[in-house]
């Protein structure tokens, strides 16, 4: 076991793979068991997943409230039961398809009223999340529930889309298709917490002829991008090691101001004591990052009128027990 993996690992997910198994191979590949993720992303999925190794896990917890970017293609015509297109389409009355039909052939020949609806859409929205979920209802998984053939309704929830922009709509005639659809590749850019699948649901809905996603691809969390990412195929392959990871130090000062410690400062730190700066010089922060000589992070600290108070400290099995050398 590599006792010394310590750092953030960015991987490119495939289609097919849930977060789970992610993390199985990782563990794998890196030798560690101690391996946790920033958010999950669904089987049909793709795209940048975040993992902590060793502990750098201790950083997950500031990670998972960032923003996203989604690149998700919407198809207009019906909704199903999960809101993606791996769920069974809900049913419809033959005259109820027939009025779909109408409006999506109206909606291909003038499409702003696609963009409009999606422009409902877009800031400060309550959102219902979808009803196949990893929420919690009573103690229980929302898509436990489903499955076993109850009736959900969840409460809606704030969550802030920063933009929803869409392409042209274009028409698409799939084999076994319920009526006549359209196809819109939409980037979705949104706080944690927001569900695209019920973007895809609430946008079909507003246009009265339901919708549901049938492709979903994370490429940003935060400041961090899937381009950077290695494959799962990689990771399979054992072709992943330590070199791979991102410095918790590297990763922190991406995200939060850096206060920059004396070998000294280091080692009180790490023993969890206040430090005491000009406040002249240093603004106060809910967050910084405490960076050692040596470059690494020791600790996440909230500064109050040049006062420290350590949030969260960064222990490494490698470090020297009197703090970093000189």
């Amino acid at each position: 076991m590599d006792q010394t993996a310590n750092g953030i690992l960015l991987v490119d997910k495939a289609e097919g793979w849930t977060s789970h198994d992610v993390v199985a191979k990782a563990r794998r590949a890196l030798g560690t068991r101690k391996i946790g993720h920033a958010g999950t992303l669904d089987p049909m999925a793709t795209g940048l997943l975040v993992l902590g190794v060793g502990p750098a896990t201790r950083l997950l917890t500031h990670l998972v409230g960032l923003d996203k970017t989604y690149l998700a293609t919407i198809r207009l015509g019906w909704g199903t039961v999960t809101d993606d297109r791996e769920g069974p389409a809900l049913d419809r009355r033959d005259d109820e398809r027939a009025e779909v039909s109408r409006r999506i052939a109206e909606l291909a020949s003038h499409p702003a009223p696609v963009f409009a609806a999606a422009n409902a859409l877009t800031g400060a929205i309550e959102q219902v999340p979808s009803a196949v979920s990893a929420i919690k209802v009573d103690g229980r998984r929302a898509y436990d529930r489903v499955r076993a053939g109850e009736q959900l309704e969840l409460k809606s929830r704030p969550v802030t889309v920063h933009a929803f922009e869409l392409d042209a709509p274009r028409s698409v005639s799939a084999v076994g298709s319920p009526v006549e659809a359209l196809d819109v590749d939409a980037t979705v850019r949104c706080s944690s917490g927001t569900y695209v699948r019920a973007l895809a649901r609430d946008l079909g809905a507003s246009l009265g002829v339901g919708g549901h996603l049938t492709a979903l691809r994370r490429t940003t969390v935060g400041p961090f991008a899937v381009e950077g990412a290695v494959t799962v195929e990689a990771l399979a392959a054992g072709e992943v090691d330590a070199a791979a990871l991102l410095a918790p130090a590297d990763v922190a000062a991406k995200l939060f101001p850096v206060l920059d410690l004396t070998p000294q400062e280091a080692v009180d730190l790490g023993h969890g004591k206040r430090l005491q700066f000009d406040p002249a010089t240093l603004a106060d922060a809910e967050l910084a990052a405490a960076i050692a000589p040596s470059g690494r992070l020791v600790g996440l600290v909230r500064v109050r009128n040049g006062r420290t108070r350590v949030v969260t400290n960064f222990p490494t099995p490698d470090a020297p027990q009197n703090g970093d050398p000189q």
